[in-house]
């Protein structure tokens, strides 16, 4: 049986005003694209009520990889070392202090398909219980974002990275490939989005999930 974490938590309804929300700004590097073949090496998380990121919750997780090869070319993407990697907790360990955070919380990523593949994923082969999460990808909003602001233009893929999203809405340019960082990024993206397509009125979480 797999064994599952006391979630006490639910998330808010669709109707809950973006005011109202509580959600987890996640991003994660890892070995590799592909949740079946590679593995999470460091995971950076912060947390967001309403329109406040929480920076005393900030915090960011190493993790050891388990399987042959270590870091592999992906050292050359996050600088993570395979000393560093080997000084980590393992998945198993760390999975589950992630997942507390995540109690009652919308998970918020840029690209968040990387992120919930990888955790269920990693879930899986520690025999924990990831459980369904609600979801909000700040690249679905910023698709939202350019069709607002070239309603009858087209925008490229490029324009949809995490860099070039914040550069569109004004916001500094942050180093890449740090897993807190990241995350902290795609916090403040997710508030100057909101901003964005709100037009002075007020959102819910339902429109953030269109």
């Amino acid at each position: 049986m797999t064994p599952s974490l006391p979630w006490r938590r639910r998330p808010k309804p669709p109707a809950t005003p973006v005011r109202d929300l509580e959600l987890l700004a996640v991003d994660l590097e890892t070995t590799g694209l592909d949740p079946a073949r590679h593995e999470i090496l460091s995971i950076g998380v912060v947390p967001v009520r309403g329109d406040t990121i929480e920076l005393g919750g900030a915090r960011q997780y190493a993790v050891r990889p388990v399987r042959p090869g270590g870091v592999g070319d992906s050292a050359t993407v996050h600088g993570i070392t395979d000393d560093a990697a080997a000084a980590a907790a393992p998945i198993a360990e760390v999975l589950p202090g992630v997942l507390a955070e995540l109690d009652g919380r919308v998970l918020l990523a840029h690209h968040a398909a990387i992120e919930v593949g990888f955790l269920a994923a990693a879930g899986r082969r520690g025999s924990l219980e990831v459980p369904e999460l609600t979801v909000v990808d700040t690249l679905r909003l910023q698709r939202r974002v350019l069709q607002r602001a070239r309603p009858f233009g087209h925008h490229t893929e490029g324009e949809l990275s995490l860099a070039s999203a914040r550069r569109h809405l004004g916001l500094p340019r942050y180093r890449a490939h740090d897993a807190l960082t990241d995350a902290l990024a795609c916090a403040e993206l997710y508030l100057a989005q909101v901003a964005a397509l709100s037009g002075g009125a007020d959102l819910t979480l339902r429109d953030l999930l269109r």
